[in-house]
């Protein structure tokens, strides 16, 4: 193990809360006193299929810890999972059926492997235990918190005030995951910053029944591609991990150079003075913007596929928007010819390329829509249904489509 300076360095970069600094000093230092590693758990309720950037900035903390020779627990909340998390949220989430977390969860452990060490990495559901607590566990563990501080939540108390129904279940919330804690007794457990409340109360838990409190750390929850809301799916500023090499490769190349470099701090794994060196080149005017965001778009695509993937990534990139070229691959998709024509809207939303005919005539209006390489500026056009029709909607987007 590396010593407890040392170790400070690495799990502090990125964090924001940090509870507290001196405790986890003297859990490193006991650690490297004894050569037991300490207990560091990640809990993930596998409310969606797939994982996304966002989710990873907490991974790769996992990783640091695990690099430096600690035991990772990586918790797929498969029982919080069909509470739903009532973190941000302002109405009470639908529940999921047992199914949908089970199916999720497998994803998970799939995905969560393309980052951390599957052979340091112990996997665990929390239904294992909260699935035994009798009756009269789980009274006494919801005697332990008072409805006042749970309205001094900000989430809970916006909707208190403005008469949006809250559900029991979901103040229960926070004292099942903290239970978690407590079951794996666990020495740091980490979070995005907005689960703070819920993160320390498995410290609070932890002491309750005598164990030593837990490190709480937090990080930063991940700006999406729009730079300014957190990354989301419901939001459409997205990254997932399992989206294709091409895909990744372009949507890192489109980021802003400033969200370039949280982008670097949150999830490379250069280290902190490289980055800076990257950042002093450009200011010297020695290293294109472009040049640094390639090298990250590169390290993320061998991270998720691998660096033969990430070399066509770069390819395919270079070809169709350095040179305007088609790609090699293009999707192609079948479409009944019902009629001698069709409307361009329609036929984007029928290609898979829009959400809807009124997207397809914003983006139409944008400039963003080209037919066989010319660009649509009628929102009201409308093309021939006869033999193929090549589409490209925004930089990223092309499709093939025949008519049959």
């Amino acid at each position: 193990m590396k010593s407890v300076a040392e170790q400070i360095a690495l799990i502090e970069r990125g964090t924001v809360d940090f509870h507290s600094r001196d405790d986890l000093v003297k859990k490193l230092t006991r650690s490297l006193e004894t050569g037991v590693p300490l207990t560091i758990k990640a809990g993930f309720d596998p409310t969606a299929p797939d994982l996304h950037l966002g989710h990873t900035v907490l991974i790769q903390k996992l990783k640091h810890f695990q690099t430096l020779g600690h035991q990772v627990v990586f918790l797929i909340g498969d029982f919080t999972g069909l509470i739903g998390d009532p973190t941000g949220k302002s109405d009470t989430r639908p529940p999921l059926t047992p199914e949908d977390v089970a199916r999720n969860a497998e994803t998970y452990k799939e995905q969560v492997f393309k980052i951390l060490d599957p052979d340091k990495t112990r996997v665990v559901f929390n239904s294992t235990w909260l699935g035994k607590l009798t009756s009269f566990e789980m009274i006494r563990l919801a005697s332990e918190l008072t409805v006042a501080r749970m309205l001094e939540r900000d989430d809970f108390k916006k909707r208190f005030e403005s008469n949006r129904p809250i559900s029991i279940h979901e103040f229960l919330y926070p004292l099942i995951q903290g239970y978690d804690s407590v079951a794996l007794k666990a020495d740091v457990e980490l979070g995005g910053t907005d689960q703070l409340f819920n993160l320390l109360m498995g410290r609070d838990l932890q002491r309750s029944r005598g164990q030593e409190p837990q490190v709480v750390l937090t990080t930063p929850l991940l700006e999406g591609l729009d730079g300014v809301n957190k990354m989301s799916k419901s939001l459409g500023n997205y990254i997932g991990i399992s989206e294709s090499p091409d895909s990744i490769f372009g949507k890192v190349m489109s980021v802003s150079d400033e969200l370039m470099f949280r982008y670097y701090e949150l999830l490379s794994d250069l280290s902190l003075e490289e980055i800076n060196e990257l950042k002093a080149k450009i200011a010297a005017g020695d290293l294109h913007p472009k040049a640094v965001k390639v090298r990250l778009a590169r390290e993320l695509v061998a991270r998720f596929h691998s660096p033969a993937a990430a070399d066509e990534a770069e390819r395919n990139f270079e070809q169709v928007f350095a040179r305007h070229e088609v790609p090699d691959e293009v999707e192609e998709v079948r479409i009944a010819a019902d009629a001698a024509e069709i409307w361009v809207p329609k036929l984007l939303l029928d290609a898979g390329l829009v959400k809807s005919t009124s997207d397809g005539r914003r983006m139409i209006q944008q400039g963003a829509v080209t037919i066989d390489g010319q660009k649509v500026e009628d929102s009201n056009a409308t093309v021939p249904c006869r033999d193929s029709v090549l589409l490209k909607v925004g930089k990223r987007k092309f499709c093939r489509v025949l008519f049959s």
